[in-house]
């Protein structure tokens, strides 16, 4: 007996309700098909009903028929939802069976991000999800290389979803970025020392890090509160690829890279399984052979499978979404926050209702590391100005309505000033030297604030030594250079009496922007927030079925 039902597909297990338009879970059904008794004959012609009747036949019945198949597309459509890696529940209709099972594949992680005031602040109804793909070998063999590698943060994608849902920009982390990463503290209650210095795809494995450290390390870096993770690994690629049916690529050119054993003549494929994790790790057959030439294919990959997701061939078909939410909720590690089937189907389907052709991917700008040719740092202000976009729910989809702004995370005041708005004085920002002290009290303020300026072109801010708390922010300057002092200040929205002259300072040392208690609480200056997308920003929308691996 235990044999037989072992030969019953789970999906197969499930019927349309015509009086709820819902799934159902069917004893009958989970008998397998030589145990199961013969169906009665079909009534004979003469026991039809007479024409005319309103009961099984005529057009009564097809016009049943079609409410009750448009019914349940409209069905599945509400219960189904999915983006790239954030696939994580189809509707089941609330069977226990179904719900314990997706419920026992989840593995959820408890993460620690220390106090509110070291966080950025929340903007509002906006969703930012940090999506991490480790590069974990554990448990693959050598087939991969690193055989039982933890694994770091390869992969890094910042996932905003617009408060409204009308648009998404996905922006990419580069795994060579050198950034300064915060201490930390693992789930299980071990602090971790940081670095002021260290590539971002250390931020996840190194010396212990969980995703809760990556996580820090992004609020740290861009100013973006994070408000959910989700982490996959090699597998998830290849079980999530294969769950779809195959997820449409494009090869400009035949490539052949032995190290990610990736073999690809030029043209379109279909790929699932291990080609499609060939496809998403290969980097040294293509364009100039780093992780930025990656990032593009891996972009491509996901934009083709957020189509496939949202087809109607996978979203019409019971059997497909069955295998889906199984795969993917086995495939995902989550913050706790969502660790249930319950909270991933509501954050499905709230990124669901994002078009497609208003997603944007786009690469966080970067130059090479002049410390080394192997390395990047953020390409100022261009990055700064992206960051800040993201933070204030601006969108870089031209064809979606940009949201309102959002409240900012922490960073550089912008309180505007009492009165009539200040005008900013004609000065060489670019050249302007500016020393940014911590007197909040809330450590990481000035490296954000540095940040932020930065994005507004004065790129040659920098921190400086924290000071005394102080309850609110100045601007001190040498004598004869109160013009460059009253930019600043306009920039940050400071009011007048906050600029002082400092009879001690030199005339060539820089202005000092001191950051007071009242840098927590300032509110958005929407004239601040910038409304375009950086010059020569790549990325690729997810409705562009053209791109190609070059």
């Amino acid at each position: 007996m235990q044999q037989d039902q072992q030969e019953v597909d789970p999906a197969d297990q499930w019927v349309l309700d015509p009086e709820t338009g819902q799934y159902r879970l069917d004893p009958a059904a989970a008998i397998p098909p030589q145990r199961r008794r013969k169906p009665a004959p079909e009534p004979s012609a003469a026991a039809a009903p007479p024409p005319g009747r309103r009961d099984g036949g005529g057009r009564a019945a097809h016009r049943r028929a079609g409410a009750a198949k448009r019914s349940r597309r409209r069905r599945v459509l509400k219960w189904t939802a999915g983006i790239g890696a954030m696939v994580l529940a189809a509707g089941c209709g609330g069977a226990y069976y179904v719900y314990q099972h997706l419920n026992s594949n989840i593995t959820a992680v408890k993460v620690q991000l220390g106090s509110e005031e070291e966080r950025p602040k929340a903007a509002g109804d906006a969703l930012n999800i940090l999506v991490l793909g480790t590069d974990s070998r554990e448990g693959l063999g050598r087939e991969y290389g690193d055989e039982g590698s933890a694994g770091h943060a390869d992969t890094t994608l910042l996932f905003h979803v617009a408060k409204d849902r009308s648009n998404a920009t996905v922006i990419s982390i580069p795994r060579d970025l050198m950034v300064p990463i915060p201490e930390c503290q693992s789930g299980d209650g071990k602090k971790i020392p940081g670095s002021t210095r260290a590539m971002f795809n250390t931020s996840l494995g190194q010396d212990g890090r969980d995703p809760g450290c990556s996580w820090k390390t992004v609020e740290k870096v861009t100013g973006i509160r994070v408000d959910h993770f989700v982490m996959v690994n090699f597998e998830a690629v290849k079980t999530l690829s294969a769950a779809v049916g195959g997820v449409e690529v494009c090869a400009a050119k035949d490539i052949n890279d032995p190290d990610s054993h990736l073999k690809m003549s030029k043209g379109r494929h279909v790929v699932q399984g291990d080609e499609a994790l060939a496809f998403v790790r290969t980097r040294h057959a293509v364009g100039l052979g780093g992780d930025l030439t990656r990032i593009p294919l891996q972009q491509q990959f996901i934009s083709s499978m957020i189509r496939a997701i949202k087809s109607g061939d996978t979203l019409t078909n019971p059997a497909k979404l069955w295998k889906l939410a199984d795969a993917a909720t086995k495939a995902l590690t989550v913050d706790s926050g969502i660790g249930s089937v319950d909270k991933l189907k509501d954050l499905a389907l709230d990124v669901s209702k994002v078009d497609t052709k208003n997603i944007t991917f786009a690469t966080v700008p970067v130059l090479d590391d002049p410390k080394d040719k192997d390395r990047l740092v953020l390409k100022q202000p261009d990055a700064g100005q992206l960051f800040s976009m993201i933070a204030n729910d601006r969108s870089l989809t031209e064809t979606a309505t940009p949201a309102a702004p959002a409240t900012p995370g922490a960073g550089a005041p912008t309180t505007p000033a009492p009165g009539p708005t200040a005008t900013t004085p004609a000065v060489d920002t670019k050249g302007l030297r500016v020393t940014v002290r911590n007197g909040s009290g809330t450590p990481g303020q000035a490296q954000q604030a540095v940040d932020k300026l930065q994005a507004k072109g004065f790129t040659r801010a920098a921190t400086g030594a924290n000071m005394p708390a102080t309850p609110a922010s100045s601007v001190s300057y040498p004598a004869g250079r109160s013009t460059e002092a009253a930019a600043l200040a306009a920039a940050l929205g400071l009011p007048a009496d906050a600029v002082r002259e400092d009879p001690k300072a030199g005339t060539r040392d820089a202005l000092v922007l001191a950051l007071g208690k009242d840098v927590l609480a300032a509110p958005a200056n929407p004239a601040a927030v910038p409304t375009e997308a950086p010059k020569d920003l790549q990325r690729v929308q997810a409705d562009d079925t053209d791109a190609c691996a070059k």
